[in-house]
């Protein structure tokens, strides 16, 4: 008897996130868990062959364990072939064309699906929320589990909207909200640098800390994402969802246990005391464009000139907001979002200033530095930044740095969220609370925005970013 018996049931399976990110996670997931019965069944708009389908799987399949025997291995000789498991998998799976807004269709899926169903939404939002509307009020298995992709709603009263629907007719832990930027063995490191030992916590406080600053930027420019991208802009693709949730598990306090509920509950508590700094949203937000450049040895257009760009849209490819949360341990410490394309070194990091020693005795020397401590995401790293006397002239201060690689886990990004959606750990998603409080933290900005109170910069692609920002030292 296999220890789990589901059936992922992914609406919009012939989509770019299904072929990209969803069937190659689930093949690392299904690599782990051997003893897990998984039957795969996919639903979409294309006219899809039996065989076609199983080939796209396949395919999926395949690059999955490629990548992953480059990285235990270091090279392979692209003779890969799809272990006996997996081929099971596809060749068990089955597809089905599908309007998912009609009852019937969405009956029809539902039969196909021989345990009870995981069903992940791989759709735009507003097609997701138009299928949610119509299985509330259909006859649904009893252990079904939604998985959604962000963003949750368009602002907040669409998430409380979205929220009001889904908890008609299932009950919050059976919801899972999908933020892959952080995975479980993440959010795992986090935790347990923070709260498994003597040493840094104590120091993460108000007290102690400068400014924290949280930057995820890309070398990467638009992809033909356009018709996304263009609604969206660098603030609601990035920070409103993944660094707001980055930022909560930095700043929370120390939950009771890594389950669900207290761990979510503490994230909440941080995303309630976030206010813009110095309560000031013009001052505390900027947002800027790139225009053309070079990346290495990619030439960029301007982003206006790229294909399916509405430049009377004004979409910020690059937004930095800056923000406070104003509780006990944080209060008057600047945490510092930003995130953005098409820029000339790729970060994914969190950068913990701490404030300068209050006295440093007469007599050292130096050209002294904060201390700093560095979490890189994927992959997870770890250095603190400190100041020592150096290797020379004992009476010189001199900057070192111990560095430190964390677990990386067994799964990719999206085996993480799979992992969870299919056993129900919502350990990983975002609670509906939290969604509608994560619109309300930026909602102000993107208000300003709209009424052309913050000027849209411009920068190079290539570049650090516009010039006069004060561009967050790497």
């Amino acid at each position: 008897m296999s220890s789990l018996q589901t059936t992922l049931l992914i609406l919009g399976a012939s989509g770019d996130l299904s072929k990209r990110l969803l069937l190659p996670g689930l093949a690392t997931l299904l690599e782990v868990k051997e003893d897990w019965d998984v039957q795969l069944v996919g639903a979409g708009t294309e006219d899809l062959s039996d065989d076609d389908w199983k080939r796209l799987v396949h395919d999926a399949f395949e690059n999955a364990q490629a990548s992953k025997n480059e990285e235990d291995e270091g090279a392979h000789d692209g003779s890969e072939r799809l272990s006996a498991r997996l081929r099971a998998v596809v060749e068990a799976s089955s597809y089905r064309k599908s309007d998912v807004t009609s009852a019937d269709d969405l009956k029809a899926l539902l039969a196909d699906c021989h345990h009870d169903p995981a069903v992940y939404f791989a759709l735009p939002p507003a097609v997701t929320e138009k299928s949610c509307e119509v299985l509330a009020g259909l006859d649904l298995p009893k252990g079904i589990r939604f998985a959604l992709e962000k963003p949750f709603g368009t602002d907040a009263a669409s998430a409380e909207h979205l929220n009001d629907v889904l908890h008609g007719f299932l009950p919050e832990d059976r919801i899972h909200r999908v933020d892959h930027f952080l995975g479980r063995s993440t959010v795992l490191n986090l935790l347990g640098l923070r709260f498994a030992n003597r040493i840094i916590e104590p120091l993460l406080s108000s007290q102690h800390v400068e400014r924290i600053d949280i930057v995820y930027d890309e070398t990467l420019g638009l992809e033909g994402r356009a018709r996304y991208y263009d609604k969206a802009g660098a603030l609601v693709d990035m920070i409103q969802s993944h660094l707001l949730q980055v930022m909560a598990v930095v700043a929370m306090e120390a939950p009771a246990s890594i389950d669900a509920d207290d761990l979510r509950t503490q994230k909440e508590l941080v995303l309630r005391a976030v206010r813009p700094w110095g309560g000031d949203v013009v001052a505390a937000g900027k947002r800027a464009r790139y225009t053309a450049g070079t990346i290495g040895d990619r030439k960029l257009p301007s982003y206006v000139d790229e294909d399916g760009v509405d430049p009377s849209l004004g979409t910020e490819t690059l937004a930095q907001l800056t923000l406070e949360v104003a509780n006990w341990r944080w209060a008057g410490v600047p945490i510092t979002l930003r995130s953005g394309k098409a820029l000339g070194q790729q970060r994914r990091e969190i950068v913990i200033t701490f404030k300068d020693s209050p006295h440093v005795p007469n007599g050292l020397t130096g050209a002294e530095r904060p201390d700093r401590l560095r979490i890189w995401i994927a992959p997870d790293e770890m250095q603190l930044e400190l100041n020592v006397n150096g290797p020379g002239d004992p009476y010189t201060i001199d900057h070192t740095a111990l560095a430190v690689t964390f677990n990386p886990g067994r799964l990719s990004a999206y085996g993480e969220v799979l992992a969870g959606v299919l056993e129900g750990d919502a350990t990983l998603s975002v609670r509906g609370d939290s969604a509608v409080q994560g619109w309300k933290v930026v909602e102000p900005f993107l208000e300003a925005w709209r009424d052309g109170k913050t000027p849209l910069d411009d920068y190079a692609a290539g570049s650090e970013g516009p010039d006069g920002w004060d561009n967050i030292d790497a």
